[in-house]
């Protein structure tokens, strides 16, 4: 079997072992402790497209090797989406989990509308060439928190179509509904389309 290797850039262990869970056995994510990048991912935009594309610029420009990013962010629709593509610093740079967390839930304080989205959007930049693709999963705030898996806004999200949140969910559980999930799905779309069409 030939094996494919692509850089992840990322240094977020839970994020590596969630993608390459959903991978054929062919393909395997490194991260960029593995491939010694030691420079800075800026995420200074609004939005996660382009969060996601420029830490794949990032990573493209230092090592001139093709790489995977990504971007993702929980949806509150009666927080007019936020905290969106802020959601990992939504309560500070140096916020745990647990801080983005109490501050989402004191902003829902009295808010029946407890709606919301993840969405994750990968850039894949394969051959110097430069490509996007999103995944979505949408869903209900609840609270208290409950569970202990995953990370981040895990335990107080439940997607549809399920009585549990996230955290309450093994890793193959949470896969058939992630909006990570998904977008990996599109992303080996992706990744077929382009092998195919080269060939």
């Amino acid at each position: 079997m030939h094996m494919l290797t692509y850089i992840f850039a990322t240094r977020n262990k839970h994020k590596i072992q969630e993608f390459q869970s959903l991978l054929p056995p062919d393909i395997r994510l490194i991260g960029l402790d593995e491939v010694g990048f030691t420079g800075e991912l800026m995420e200074p935009f609004d939005t996660l497209e382009d969060n996601s594309r420029i830490k794949a610029l990032t990573v493209y420009e230092a090592l001139q090797q093709d790489c995977l990013a990504e971007d993702s962010g929980l949806e509150v629709n009666a927080l007019q989406g936020a905290p969106g593509a802020h959601s990992a610093r939504f309560a500070g740079d140096q916020a745990t989990d647990e801080q983005n967390i109490m501050l989402l839930l004191s902003k829902l304080q009295g808010i029946t509308d407890r709606s919301a989205q993840f969405r994750t959007v990968i850039t894949l930049i394969w051959k110097g060439k430069l490509y996007q693709v999103e995944g979505r999963c949408a869903g209900q705030i609840i609270e208290p928190p409950r569970g202990n898996n995953g990370f981040g806004y895990d335990p107080i999200f439940i997607p549809e179509g399920s009585r549990y949140t996230f955290a309450e969910m093994s890793l193959a559980e949470k896969n058939q509904y992630s909006h990570r999930a998904r977008a990996v799905k599109a992303w080996i779309a992706l990744l077929q389309q382009l092998t195919y069409s080269k060939q």
